[in-house]
C-alpha cells in the first residue's frame, strides 16, 4: 500500500496487475488500482479535478487529465472516506504513476491533494526486459 497525506487527507492506493486483461505476447500489460481518500481534516472538500503522470518501463511518460474521478466528483467530510478504482493500460510489464487531485474546500479554496508515486509491476516484468 502506498500513502501521501496533504492537509490532513490521506490517500491510499493499491495497485493490482491483472493477467486476465493482459497480453504479454501483445506488450498489453493492465493494473487496477484502488484509491482511498480519508479526510482526517476538519474541513468538508470536493475533488472537482485529477492529473495523472503515467511512466512505463521505457521511462516514457504521459499525462492525463479530466474532471473528478470515475465519472464523480466527490464531497467528503470530516472523518468520511471515499474509494474508487480504476484501470491502467502499459505496452511495457512495468511502470509508475503519480499524479494529484484538485481539491476544493466549502470556502472556495483550491489545494492540489498529492497522489503518491507508486510502482506498477508484472509477474513478467523481469522475464520480458530481456
Amino acid at each position: 500500500m502506498y500513502r501521501a497525506v496533504t492537509r490532513q487527507i490521506e490517500v491510499l492506493v493499491e495497485p493490482e496487475f491483472l493477467p486476465e486483461r493482459s497480453s504479454p505476447e501483445n506488450r498489453q500489460f493492465f493494473w487496477a488500482y484502488s484509491i482511498v481518500i480519508v479526510n482526517k481534516g476538519s474541513e468538508t472538500v470536493q475533488l472537482k479535478t485529477r492529473h495523472w503522470i503515467i511512466t512505463d518501463g521505457l521511462g516514457q511518460q504521459q499525462e492525463v487529465r479530466g474532471e473528478g474521478v470515475v465519472g464523480e466528483q466527490p464531497v467528503i467530510a470530516p472523518g468520511e472516506r471515499y474509494e474508487y478504482t480504476s484501470g491502467v493500460p502499459l505496452t511495457t510489464p512495468s511502470g509508475f504513476m503519480t499524479g494529484s487531485y484538485q481539491m476544493v474546500t466549502e470556502s472556495g479554496e483550491k489545494f492540489d491533494l498529492a497522489i503518491p508515486l507508486f510502482s506498477l509491476d508484472s509477474p513478467d516484468a523481469k522475464r520480458t526486459l530481456n
